[in-house]
């Protein structure tokens, strides 16, 4: 009877616990629900003024850099055209420092030079020709030295000659004058490249390749600087996110690929995990415990693989296999 008895609560106990395993043992799924999310880009322009125009409309698919909108820039061309001419006047003085002086004043500084030139030579040759007659009595000794007198001054005028034709033919300004201006010439230069770029902002393009999500100004508004214009979808923007129990946390690692499947798509999608919330979305306002830690969830994010992102619209429901769905925890 006591045998019988003791088999009988063993059996209870052996139901008991297998009842509680039972309720507590929780599967693992073998799928996850997300939705479709994306980071969307929202182009504006650089600076304030009135919008023009318009290229493009809602659901338009456009290519880095297709023109998206312009706003007003007669202000900004005349600034370039000011900015272009005032670089161009100073290149010209620094052009006329660095350069040597006119051609006639040249020649006529060549012409001067060969005048005295001649004139050395016939004074060279009087003088030897009275070194020769001095001291025989031919000539006068008076004459000798003044012969030589004039010689000396035609070398002299010669060298000076020489010097003002180097002069005229080397740049005309001084180098401290040409330091300066090349400065001027530069900051002019610069100038004008902040000219060019102000005037290309008003010309906005596509950053990327993309579908125009939303418009979000319209022709004849007057924005501030970085107000939206255009909401641009590129495909490599768009992400999958989903929630998984505290639980599961840690089977799921950045980089695991995985599964996606939604209504109407064809088979075969799949991505990879990129981000995984270092915080819960939901803590209970209660003393963690087993059975607290259930309602804790994290954010997890997958991005599609490449060139599958454009199957997939925001806000649609996706069904996501985790890596322990599939062989070996990788997508094939």
């Amino acid at each position: 009877m006591g045998l019988r008895r003791a088999g009988l609560a063993g059996l209870v106990l052996l139901l008991a616990a297998v009842l509680w395993w039972g309720l507590s043992w929780r599967a693992v799924p073998m799928t996850l629900q997300g939705y479709v999310d994306a980071d969307f880009v929202r182009i504006g322009p650089t600076q304030a003024g009135l919008l023009t125009g318009l290229h493009v409309m809602r659901g338009d698919q456009v290519r880095a850099g297709q023109a998206l909108f312009d706003q007003d820039d007669v202000a900004e061309r005349a600034a370039r055209d000011q900015a272009a001419r005032q670089a161009e006047e100073s290149a010209r003085q620094l052009a006329n420092l660095q350069g040597p002086a006119r051609e006639t004043e040249i020649r006529q500084a060549a012409s001067n030079l060969a005048d005295a030139e001649a004139t050395r030579d016939r004074a060279r040759a009087d003088l030897r020709r009275l070194e020769v007659a001095a001291p025989v009595g031919a000539a006068t000794m008076q004459a000798r030295d003044a012969a030589r007198a004039a010689w000396r001054s035609a070398e002299a005028r010669v060298a000076g000659l020489r010097a003002s034709l180097d002069q005229a033919r080397a740049p005309s300004g001084r180098t401290e004058q040409i330091f300066a201006q090349a400065a001027t010439a530069a900051a002019a230069r610069a100038a004008l490249a902040i000219m060019d770029w102000r005037l290309s902002q008003r010309h906005v393009v596509a950053p990327d390749t993309g579908v125009i999500a939303d418009i979000m100004a319209w022709p004849g508004e007057v924005l501030d600087a970085g107000t939206p214009v255009i909401s641009l979808l590129p495909p490599g923007h768009i992400v999958i996110r989903l929630f998984v129990p505290e639980g599961m946390l840690a089977r799921i690692h950045p980089g695991d690929r995985v599964g996606l499947a939604c209504d109407g798509c064809p088979s075969g999608l799949e991505g990879y995990v990129d981000f995984i919330a270092p915080h819960a979305e939901y803590t209970p306002p209660l003393i963690y415990s087993d059975q607290s830690r259930a309602k804790l969830v994290y954010m997890i994010q997958a991005r599609p693989r490449t060139g599958q992102a454009g199957m997939l619209n925001p806000g649609q429901p996706v069904t996501v296999s985790p890596p322990w769905a599939t062989r070996r925890g990788k997508v094939r």
